[in-house]
């Protein structure tokens, strides 16, 4: 059965966003520090002595926010279009954004790798059980 509201999907994606734009500006401050230490030509094609740890774990991390994310976007954005918002689309969708924080906490702290990957794990499976209640709604429609 549909929650009333629809449009509460949007607020586990407003979370994952919020996520993004720390990450990208996160990101920006640690390259933007080791930027002025390293060779200037380096960020033209990336060639050259790497980047220090702290930047490359930054940007590491920005660009895993554009991967598995945009399974949950397009499975949020398809359940919003079908009216198909339930309280178990809602429970997928926000425990997906919640192992997301719980990962990036992890990613850009102690970046412990059983714990980065037992919340990435667990996130897998949010947005495959978002998918999977999807395809249920779309083949009963259908």
């Amino acid at each position: 059965m549909p929650a009333t509201n629809q449009v509460q999907i949007f607020l586990p994606v407003l979370v994952v966003v919020a996520l993004t734009i720390i990450a990208f500006v996160k990101m920006a401050i640690a390259r933007g520090t080791v930027a002025r230490s390293m060779d200037p030509n380096y960020y033209r094609a990336h060639i050259g002595e790497p980047e220090p740890e702290v930047a490359r774990a930054a940007a590491r991390h920005w660009d895993n926010l554009f991967e598995l994310p945009t399974l949950f976007y397009a499975g949020c954005i398809s359940a919003f279009a079908l009216g198909a918002v339930g309280t178990w689309t809602l429970a997928f969708a926000w425990g997906f954004a919640i192992c997301r924080v719980v990962q990036s906490a992890i990613h850009m702290t102690s970046n412990n790798p059983a714990l980065r990957g037992l919340a990435f794990s667990l996130g897998v499976v949010f947005v495959l059980a978002l998918w999977v209640n999807l395809g249920l709604v779309i083949v009963a429609a259908a």
